[in-house]
């Protein structure tokens, strides 16, 4: 088989050990007879392969007795709705919904927020092209607001927190972690609820977890649907509807192939690695420039720009032709775009970098 290296932004690259596991139990899973696709999902089968999963993930991020942990479907965008649907009814309505405005992906928060509150959009880094997270001493929060959302890592403009956001009161804090979940340590009790799409760190797409305090399950609007309540679903252990089975089984294979690693604080300073060696190349000249200011830098999602971006598919075609894949920008931002979630390893990160410093030699 060729050796390539996968740089999307989502779906994402996969451990090759999990993809080994899972295709050896296509047929037959551990002598049942059934591939986990065929099995029912209130069966004693994907009963165990679920509660396993669900145990290895409170595990690996030490999620205190008093959350939540729900396997969900819609995908990240689907929680932008969720969110407010089911955290709106808190405060006296209308409510208020504070925003932290870093990129994209907390745009889309705000735009979908507006449908069913009111929303104050307390600090933004709009004005510089989103290349920081702006300093939380320049917020301007609301004293009684629903909640505050952050996107904790921006997947298209290569943003990412490096402090978690303090609150006054009881305002619980919303985080986006949807593209750098599982790749540095968190202390959950600091967040009302976590959300995170699965086509990064987690598995394949179509999953998506939510961990939630268990105070904030019972404020939903009347809006909201009743297969999407997520004190219904939690009442439910995430089978009020048909869960994607087949994600919910390869994402518990990626959370015991994490603890084999070490956890993950051992994932933490991989990536920790890989991303200053990366950046490092970008930084060297200034053939590549990378705009994110460097305290805010993701270390999952590294966008970058040729100077001369006449170049850019003379760079891709070269990349591909290594074996190098998935490296052009989203379409909004255009550049380039390395995308090195925890299954990508430090190989994968030097062939790059190899890459970079010949296409610019030459």
């Amino acid at each position: 088989m060729t050796q390539v290296f996968n740089f999307s932004a989502g779906p994402a690259v996969l451990p090759k050990e999990v993809l080994q596991q899972a295709a050896s139990e296509m047929l037959d899973w551990h002598g049942s007879g059934m591939s986990v696709m065929e099995m029912s999902h209130r069966g004693p089968e994907f009963i165990s392969i679920y509660e396993q999963a669900e145990a290895d993930l409170r595990e690996l991020l030490a999620v205190p007795a008093n959350y939540k942990i729900l396997f969900m479907q819609g995908g990240g965008l689907g929680q932008n709705s969720l969110v407010p649907l089911n955290l709106a009814g808190r405060t006296s309505q209308p409510a208020t919904i504070d925003f932290v405005h870093t990129g994209s992906w907390s745009g889309k928060s705000v735009k979908e927020a507006a449908r069913y509150a009111k929303v104050n959009v307390a600090a933004s880094s709009e004005a510089n092209g989103f290349t920081s997270v702006p300093p939380q001493d320049t917020w301007t929060l609301s004293q009684d607001a629903a909640y505050l959302h952050v996107c904790t890592n921006e997947t298209i403009d290569g943003v990412e927190f490096n402090f978690v956001p303090t609150v006054q009161g009881a305002t619980p804090v919303v985080a986006d972690m949807s593209s750098h979940i599982l790749s540095r340590t968190i202390d959950v009790s600091k967040y009302g609820v976590i959300f995170a799409g699965a086509q990064k760190n987690i598995g394949p797409a179509g999953l998506t977890l939510l961990i939630v305090r268990e105070d904030l399950l019972d404020h939903a609007l009347p809006i909201c649907p009743g297969g999407f309540n997520w004190r219904a679903v939690a009442d439910a252990d995430s089978m009020l509807n048909t869960p994607p089975t087949y994600a919910i089984y390869i994402a518990g294979l990626v959370f015991a192939h994490l603890k084999r690693l070490g956890g993950v604080a051992a994932m933490e300073q991989r990536n920790i690695e890989k991303a200053r060696l990366l950046y490092a190349a970008l930084d060297a000249d200034d053939f590549y420039r990378n705009r994110v200011a460097p305290d805010s830098r993701s270390r999952m999602n590294v966008p970058f720009y040729l100077r001369d971006e006449s170049l850019n598919d003379k760079f891709l075609a070269g990349a591909k032709a290594r074996g190098l894949l998935q490296l052009k920008g989203h379409k909004s931002v255009g550049g380039m775009r390395a995308s090195i979630y925890n299954a990508m390893p430090i190989e994968g990160v030097q062939a790059l970098v190899d890459y970079l410093n010949e296409f610019a030699g030459r």
